[in-house]
């Protein structure tokens, strides 16, 4: 049991060390076949990026206003990751961007150069996360009035760390989802992380489900701890989920049929996709529409 133990432990540190700049002891060392096994501790890892996001959002909204705030916060998880998510959708929409043939698509997404697909898809995808998360820590002109005695700033930068942290964690799932259903697109012998282009197994990816499980149920346990209004968050909690399997499916649809499956490249890019979307799906929750018949 203490060795299993033991081979989670190093398993952890080394999706960590795969996937962060955080530093791991020299005692983990590494093995090619836990950079395929570490994929079930993807969302943990996510979990702790989203945390340290929250983090400075939560340090900078005490000193700058909600746009200031959100770009200091996105900026640190980008360094965090060393934007490896964020390259890879970038190199995404270089190869899927145009229409070329699958062989030429893999080529382009190999080039380190960023093209004009690639700079135009990072920056509409930077520019949406942050106007959701900008939009979910201001208050609609409905509760303008009310901001004052009713700390509502208080409540929406609340509701926008734990939507922060729960949208890098469950993005980091989708990704597993998708190495076990689609084949690898190129040729595994020539793959970066050769282990990954292997597939997750069964196991893997039960494991997954589950740490992300646990995170969604340590989030709701805190909520009921604090008192805050649990149903709220499972809508949250529902809608982003959905939104992040939605994501999954219609990445696995659109890399099966341009690709024949899926690149290091194309997970990164299914991260960034199911990230934005879980944002968007809680921000619906959080400030839904009033449609107005005029």
């Amino acid at each position: 049991m203490l060795r299993g133990l033991i081979l989670e432990l190093r398993l952890f540190f080394t999706a960590l060390q795969f996937f962060t700049r955080v530093p791991v002891p020299a005692w983990v060392g590494f093995e090619p076949a836990w950079l395929q096994a570490c994929v079930r501790y993807f969302p943990l890892v996510g979990a702790l990026v989203g945390a340290f996001g929250a983090l400075v959002l939560a340090a900078a909204s005490l000193w700058w206003p909600p746009m200031v705030a959100v770009v200091l916060s996105m900026a640190a998880t980008i360094w965090l990751t060393g934007g490896f998510h964020e390259d890879g959708w970038a190199d995404t929409c270089d190869g899927l961007g145009c229409a070329v043939s699958r062989a030429r698509a893999l080529e382009i997404m190999k080039d380190s150069r960023l093209g004009a697909y690639g700079g135009i898809g990072l920056v509409l995808m930077l520019g949406l996360k942050a106007s959701v998360l900008t939009a979910l820590l201001s208050p609609l002109l409905s509760e303008m009035s009310e901001a004052a005695s009713s700390r509502v700033h208080q409540v929406l930068l609340g509701w926008t760390l734990m939507g922060l942290f729960w949208s890098h964690t469950v993005s980091r799932l989708v990704p597993v989802l998708l190495t076990a259903a689609l084949p690898y697109a190129g040729d595994p012998d020539h793959a970066k992380a050769k282990p990954l282009a292997l597939g997750a197994s069964k196991v893997s990816v039960a494991m997954a489900v589950v740490v992300t499980a646990l995170v969604a149920g340590g989030l709701i346990a805190w909520l009921g701890v604090i008192g805050w209004p649990v149903p709220t968050l499972l809508r949250c909690l529902m809608g982003s989920s959905v939104a992040a399997l939605l994501v999954t499916v219609w990445c696995a649809r659109w890399f099966q049929r341009r690709l024949g499956g899926f690149t290091g490249d194309t997970l990164g890019a299914s991260q960034q996709l199911a990230e934005v979307a879980s944002l968007m799906a809680w921000l619906a929750v959080v400030h839904p529409v009033t449609w107005v018949r005029w």
